[in-house]
């Protein structure tokens, strides 16, 4: 049985795919941060030009630079495996696929986006980038993207995975970044949520207000998010079209594909290509979200106008959410604490076109360390979440006796999380979830939007 499939380095796409060419339904556009009070220096325009009409655009397919696709394909096209050794030790006759992330030089996905953000940005005039960052791993790939245009880069990231996961921090430094532990001192929005709550794990919207207002007060330096803007799920359909020639290879076409869900990009950037083909190949194939317990916007949030930051100077946008002011438990799985879906797979997820669950942590770290068991590679335990219900497809296929064909992504490695693994294996892993009294009493904060 061939269990690995691979391109040629002339295979890495040469288009984005942009998936708004081909939705049935509309995604309600951006609507204007109300002006702020207090005098505050109005908030410039973050987005280059070029990335703009990325975010609004309908074109079907999107060139990628030259010198964006170059970088790329210092190590991608990425693998695409059969996990053989988890279907024998799951005794399913379901056939299981991966698409791997975890060989870029950070470790994850998100370095798709972050070389073609710094690509733009750097052609803008853009002197230092600033962002917001959970687990670290887009404040990790958006440092190593700097580097190479000479741009300094600052990154506010979320305390607690800040203090769970310090080497993250330590590879931001080492390519040159300035990483500052969010809520800090440095900006307003931080000292009002330390004066809120003095031991605050942090947010990730917390992080990204703090990103902006800082990037707003210096010359020369721009916001830059990793996840959740129509052009950041854009960038990362690499991911997804490289998958179509592998599962061709195989000689197979999805049943279900599936992605952990943090804002979306690890989640769209694989299903969003097989949406396209789908409509031909299998219009039954199915697309599942995977989110925690510990922050389940889609499953458990609501559909409606909120801002993507803490502090409300961005726009509101419709999406699934849990508030701007909401904060998950620290869990480990940092990049997935963020309050709301992007509004692409929020639109869809309304409509019935994608599915959405979620798991405890317990759950998680058990279907992680399976994985690691059997296919010898340790899944992120962002990406654990998605291994977590490739399992119970696997298992359901076993207990209805029919084969089913599972495509899961694994969008980083989880090497900086052996402590978290550790927690797991020692049983100190605590299940969190948030009452339905604490969403409520988040999401009453933005029913007047």
């Amino acid at each position: 049985m061939r269990e690995v499939f691979e391109l040629d380095r002339d295979q890495v796409p040469t288009h984005w795919y942009n998936i708004l060419a081909d939705l049935p339904i509309e995604v309600p556009p951006a609507r204007p941060a109300p002006p702020r009070n207090g005098g505050s220096a109005p908030l410039q325009p973050q987005l280059p030009l070029s990335m703009y009409r990325q975010s609004i655009g309908r074109e079907r397919y999107v060139e990628i630079p030259g010198p964006v696709r170059s970088e790329y394909q210092r190590w991608r096209p990425t693998p695409l495996f059969r996990a053989s050794r988890l279907e024998n030790a799951l005794d399913t006759p379901a056939h299981i696929y991966f698409k791997y992330e975890g060989t870029s030089p950070s470790g994850s996905h998100k370095i798709n986006t972050a070389l073609a953000q710094a690509y733009y940005y750097g052609r803008s005039g853009v002197r230092e980038m600033v962002t917001g960052t959970g687990a670290g791993q887009w404040g990790t790939a958006l440092a190593m993207a700097c580097h190479p245009y000479g741009m300094a880069c600052t990154v506010f990231m979320v305390r607690s995975s800040y203090e769970q996961k310090p080497y993250r921090g330590t590879l931001m430094r080492l390519n040159g970044a300035e990483v500052v532990p969010s809520p800090s001192t440095r900006t307003e929005v931080g000292r009002a949520a330390l004066r809120a709550d003095p031991e605050s794990p942090g947010t990730l919207g917390i992080a990204n207000a703090e990103a902006i207002e800082y990037a707003n007060g210096r010359k020369g330096a721009r916001f830059s998010i990793g996840s959740g803007e129509n052009h950041v799920l854009m960038h990362q359909t690499v991911i997804g079209e490289e998958a179509l020639l592998q599962m061709e290879l195989a000689g197979e076409f999805p049943d279900v594909v599936i992605g952990a869900m943090g804002a979306g990009s690890n989640f769209a950037g694989l299903t969003f290509p097989f949406y396209r083909a789908a409509l031909a190949e299998n219009p039954a194939t199915r697309f599942l979200a995977v989110e925690p317990d510990a922050c389940p916007k889609m499953t458990r949030g609501s559909y409606m106008l909120d801002y993507t930051d803490y502090s409300g100077v961005t726009p509101a946008v419709k999406m699934y959410t849990l508030g701007h002011t909401f904060t998950a438990y620290h869990i480990h799985a940092g990049g997935l604490r963020y309050h709301g879906a992007a509004p692409i797979v929020s639109a869809m997820y309304d409509n019935g076109m994608v599915e959405a669950t979620s798991y405890s942590q317990t759950r998680v770290f058990e279907s992680g360390a399976a994985f690691a068991k059997a296919e010898g590679l340790v899944p992120a335990p962002e990406s654990a979440h998605a291994v977590a219900a490739a399992i119970d497809e696997a298992v359901r296929a076993r207990e209805e006796g029919e084969e089913r064909v599972v495509l899961v992504g694994l969008s980083g490695h989880g090497l900086l999380d052996l402590g978290a693994y550790e927690s797991h294996l020692s049983g100190e892993t605590v299940d969190v979830a948030p009452t339905d009294e604490e969403i409520k009493a988040s999401l009453r904060l933005i029913e007047s939007l």
